[in-house]
């Protein structure tokens, strides 16, 4: 039969995602993917890639980071999509993720499921979940959309049957984008058709890739066509590396590598693209594609204790744990690629089972096992089957969509209203815009925005809207908007200029106040980024505080605004007011790992390490923890070092007795680079 897609509840233990963090995002967090050495003979085509396009914050998105790790069941949104051989589940309520891939005639999960939903600092605005197969697009990392919903639809599909339409507009590069679903009758392979669209004046970067966790033990192999690789460690070092291994350790298989690594295959010109993970028995799943998604990759966690700790954290202690392959339009995951103004990129993948003769795929010839995938890959799906497939999908593309099955965000038709854009088979509808898109309706039918002082809420930074912001009457909400717009660009001086205006017109001024500290913190000015986080907190408590506000609103600006100051405080040795912060704050409970963490480092400030010990003793979980975070294993020597060596000074002696005498635990061990 061919592709049915049906409507279907999935039951999970899952941690409620909670709400956005209030304050502006004007920063990336920690660049885990920058590089600080490279490999001295990089293809040009990469170090321009590599070198065009960074990104100065996640504006106009915000911070996920409201979520606890307290799970009860939930049912999430499911879509299906099945024939007579597979059937696919997808959470369109969260980035479209493929949560499961299942094979009927052998009864086998393709992916890796995971048995719970929970949120973890890992995508670029915070909140991520691990498993399945994810849509990554925007920038170098995992996309700000991995916890949001798309649009979806049922369209036709080429061969008569029924096709799942997922899209959304992606804010960080302001482009729309589409994946397409569906099952051939008879196939044992899932085809999915992606179209990026730039639908501006001017060139924009792109990044996309495609993450399948696949489950992993001591006996999985990962193979693809190459006998290079760009190791990529957070070491922050990229250099190109013989495959299957190096120094006698063969890293096709990922639990013999000890630390998190990534390796970006170098598939020759012209070579079939694709990647497979297979098992002891040689049985596995496979994805390839037609030739725009160039690259290939492994990502994996390793045998090390970080390692592990990390796949206990992002599921459930005792479950399997996983690897991810992954297939990009570059070669790295470091790069973007240039797409022309008006222009498009598209392609075809396809995910299915393989199964392949298990000595040779685990033999000591690398050649002979990789040539045994491609054969069997070829058997199963001819690669100009699949070049014929996105020649039939392509004229399906513009198909409009008939039934909605899902409904994304609303900024898609806002910028269809501001630019009015026409983009067949991607409906961005005027029914989607809401409360979030009103005040920049008014904006553009206006002039101006809604009178008022700045509160917290969605920004817009694109050119087009700087420009609209500029041409605004000046007014404390407008001047705030204005210089995150102005940020964004890179224009900080303006930015600066900005929001002292915007302090100017009066009323609680606590937003603006805080980005003039994140400015200040930036420039190297600690002291004065110090008296500004002061200010803001102040003002910020003031506005919870008046009849009429949502007090509950402010409440949450107070703590996000206490947690970024108190580091501040601390580093310009202001410790008894970093003390004063927290204290003001309602107790926080134990849930809130994040403010044990900052009264550890302020209890160490004033020269009181048992005290700050105890605190790690008595256990604590900081469920936002970044990926590649170090402040845990920090702190913990930190204070190790001022126990062991009194009221003397912590010399090289005393670090290294620190950490004999008091190890790292486990439960705050998430360093993912060699220490």
């Amino acid at each position: 039969m061919a592709t049915r897609v049906r409507r279907n509840t999935l039951t999970l233990p899952a941690a409620p995602l909670g709400p956005d963090n209030p304050l502006p995002a004007l920063c990336v967090g920690q660049d885990l993917h920058r590089i600080e050495t490279r490999d001295a003979h990089l293809p040009a085509d990469m170090a321009r890639q590599i070198d065009g396009a960074p990104l100065r914050s996640i504006l106009p998105t915000r911070m996920r980071d409201g979520y606890g790790r307290t799970r009860r069941p939930t049912g999430l949104d499911a879509l299906v999509i099945e024939n007579d051989r597979l059937r696919a589940t997808v959470l369109p309520g969260l980035g479209g993720r493929v949560y499961s891939l299942h094979h009927k005639p052998t009864g086998r999960e393709l992916l890796y499921r995971n048995p719970v939903w929970q949120p973890a600092a890992f995508a670029l605005n915070g909140a991520w979940f691990s498993g399945g197969i994810e849509w990554n697009i925007g920038a170098t990392g995992h996309t700000t959309l991995a916890c949001a919903p798309l649009h979806a639809a049922r369209v036709p599909a080429p061969d008569g049957g029924e096709m799942l339409r997922l899209w959304e507009w992606e804010r960080l590069r302001d482009l729309p984008f589409q994946v397409d679903l569906w099952l051939p009758d008879g196939s044992d392979f899932l085809h999915v058709g992606v179209r990026i669209r730039n639908p501006h004046p001017h060139t924009v970067p792109v990044y996309w890739w495609s993450n399948i966790a696949v489950p992993e033990d001591e006996r999985t192999r990962v193979l693809a066509p190459a006998d290079e690789a760009w190791h990529f460690g957070y070491e922050r070092n990229l250099r190109r590396v013989p495959v299957p291994g190096l120094d006698g350790v063969d890293r096709t298989y990922p639990l013999r590598s000890e630390h998190p690594a990534d390796y970006f295959y170098e598939v020759p010109d012209g070579a079939r693209r694709w990647i497979t993970s297979l098992d002891a028995d040689g049985r596995g799943l496979v994805q390839t594609s037609t030739d725009t998604l160039r690259g290939r990759k492994l990502f994996l966690w390793g045998a090390g204790r970080a390692g592990r700790r990390w796949q206990q954290w992002l599921t459930e202690p005792g479950t399997g744990g996983y690897a991810e392959i992954q297939a990009g339009l570059a070669r790295t995951q470091l790069e973007q690629v240039p797409l022309d103004a008006g222009g498009e990129f598209t392609w075809l993948e396809a995910y299915g089972p393989l199964a392949a003769d298990a000595a040779t795929v685990h033999g000591a010839d690398w050649g002979a096992a990789r040539r045994e995938v491609a054969a069997r890959l070829e058997a199963a799906l001819p690669r100009a089957d699949v070049d014929a497939a996105y020649a039939a999908w392509l004229p399906y593309a513009d198909q409009e969509p008939k039934e909605p099955l899902a409904t994304g965000s609303g900024w898609g038709a806002l910028e269809t209203v501001r630019a009015g854009l026409e983009l067949p088979g991607t409906p961005f509808d005027a029914a989607t815009l809401g409360a979030e898109q009103e005040p920049w309706l008014t904006l553009l039918r206006t002039g101006d925005l809604p009178a008022g002082r700045p509160v917290p809420g969605p920004a817009l930074v694109g050119p087009a809207w700087r420009d609209l912001l500029e041409s605004a009457p000046s007014g404390a909400a407008t001047d705030y908007h204005l210089g995150l717009a102005q940020w964004h660009a890179g224009d900080r001086a303006q930015a600066v200029r900005s929001w002292e205006r915007a302090l100017g017109h009066g009323g609680a001024g606590a937003l603006p106040l805080y980005c003039l500290a994140v400015a200040e913190a930036e420039a190297g000015e600690t002291g004065r980024a110090a008296d500004r986080y002061l200010q803001a907190c102040d003002e910020a408590a003031r506005a919870a505080a008046e009849p009429g506000q949502d007090a509950r609103e402010w409440r949450a600006v107070c703590s996000a605004l206490v947690r970024e100051a108190v580091p501040v405080l601390l580093a310009a040795g202001r410790t008894d007011e970093a003390a004063r912060l927290l204290a003001a704050l309602p107790q926080p409970g134990p849930a809130d790992g994040r403010f044990r963490l900052l009264t550890a480092q302020v209890l160490l400030a004033q020269g009181q390490p048992s005290a700050a010990r105890e605190i790690f003793d008595a256990g604590f979980e900081i469920a936002a923890l970044r990926e590649g975070e170090e402040a845990l294993a920090d702190t913990w020597y930190a204070i190790a070092e001022r126990l062991v060596a009194g009221g003397g000074p912590v010399t090289e002696q005393v670090r290294a007795e620190a950490r004999s005498r008091h190890p790292l635990p486990e439960r705050y061990e998430y360093r993912m680079r060699p220490v």
